[in-house]
């Protein structure tokens, strides 16, 4: 029976309140975030490392990483340019390891290549990006060799074209345990364009292409093994303001682009069918939707995670990610993760 993998996402301020019932769920938890600072992965600014090793104690079959970077986290660029950056970073890693008792390092370098974080990019970073991974994985597998086990190396990485382009996944991944997409905010803080951020499918007339399928499938061009592929989902929303009142306010142009919205516990509580907003659901995209007449919310629900399960099944693909744990202490996102992966024969 193939085990696929439920990764989590956690906010190192958020691990304390981390329930056993919930780790019992996962089977991957990225503690986000260390940062890269002179060429070196730091973690002093975590406050819950105590947290991490009890974590570890308790459920010794949970793979913890801790995840490095983030958007407008910088250093990747610089660190990655030389060699000796490459082996200063790469060292680090092994010290993390060592110090936490992490099972891994995740990097989320958002993104190589681009500046729009408002961090440092070049265009060299497509080749220093693979050679980074190169020289961390070497350094990972050498400290593996002596300690007898496998430490994980893999990435979260952008849904669409622009992170291919900005890449070398073919050889990328050679050096990745797994190469999650983050098929969320796939629109939202750059367009007025109403519509999904988290959809696995693209919908007819919708002016935007990308959704997880499209994003799966560039990957796999890429070179990407689908066997090496997790997908994400959203506990959190993008949400749109002075909407037209036309199509429910689907693939409208709004007043404002599609900023973060509530959490799923906060739209479970105020707004999914109350407040005069009323969910939709969209059958070619399998994706829920909110609309109030002037404001539409765009987010996963149980209903589209189970989608989402039954599709990892269907491909071939390792499993599904998620952003963030706290947006739904419910936890009913999470028990359709598991229930999803583990549970529910894949379709026909």
């Amino acid at each position: 029976m193939t085990k696929y993998i439920a990764v989590g996402y956690v906010v190192d301020s958020v691990l304390p309140d981390m329930t056993h019932e919930d780790l019992l769920k996962l089977t991957h938890l990225n503690v986000a975030f260390g940062h890269v600072k002179n060429d070196t992965i730091t973690t002093e600014h975590l406050k819950n490392g105590y947290v991490i090793r009890n974590i570890k104690r308790d459920h010794p079959n949970l793979t913890v990483l801790l995840s490095v970077g983030g958007w407008s986290a910088g250093g990747f660029s610089e660190a990655a340019s030389t060699q000796s950056g490459r082996e200063s970073m790469a060292g680090s890693a092994v010290r993390v390891l060592e110090e936490y008792s992490f099972d891994g390092i995740d990097l989320d370098w958002e993104y190589p290549c681009y500046g729009e974080a408002g961090i440092a990019s070049s265009p060299d970073d497509k080749r220093n990006f693979t050679l980074l991974l190169k020289t961390i994985r070497e350094a990972m597998d050498a400290k593996g060799a002596v300690d007898g086990r496998h430490y994980l190396l893999t990435i979260a990485a952008g849904a669409d074209q622009y992170y291919v382009d900005g890449t070398e996944m073919a050889e990328v991944q050679c050096y990745l345990d797994y190469v999650q997409l983050m098929t969320y905010d796939m629109r939202g803080g750059f367009q007025v364009l109403t519509g999904h951020h988290t959809n696995l499918y693209t919908p007819g007339g919708d002016l935007f292409r990308i959704s997880t399928d499209a994003s799966v499938n560039l990957f796999v061009r890429a070179g990407v093994p689908k066997e090496k592929i997790v997908i994400g989902a959203a506990f959190y929303s993008r949400i749109w303001t002075e909407v037209p009142n036309r199509n429910h306010g689907l693939h409208q142009m709004a007043g404002s682009t599609g900023g973060y919205g509530p959490s799923f516990a906060e739209l479970e509580a105020k707004y999914i069918n109350k407040n005069g907003y009323t969910r939709y659901w969209d059958e070619e995209a399998c994706a829920p939707f909110l609309f109030n007449g002037s404001s539409l919310i765009s987010y996963d629900d149980e209903e589209s995670i189970q989608c989402k399960c039954a599709y990892v099944k269907e491909q071939g693909l390792a499993g599904i990610m998620f952003w963030e744990y706290s947006c739904d202490p419910t936890g009913r996102l999470l028990d359709a993760v598991h229930q999803g992966l583990h549970h529910f024969p894949a379709e026909k």
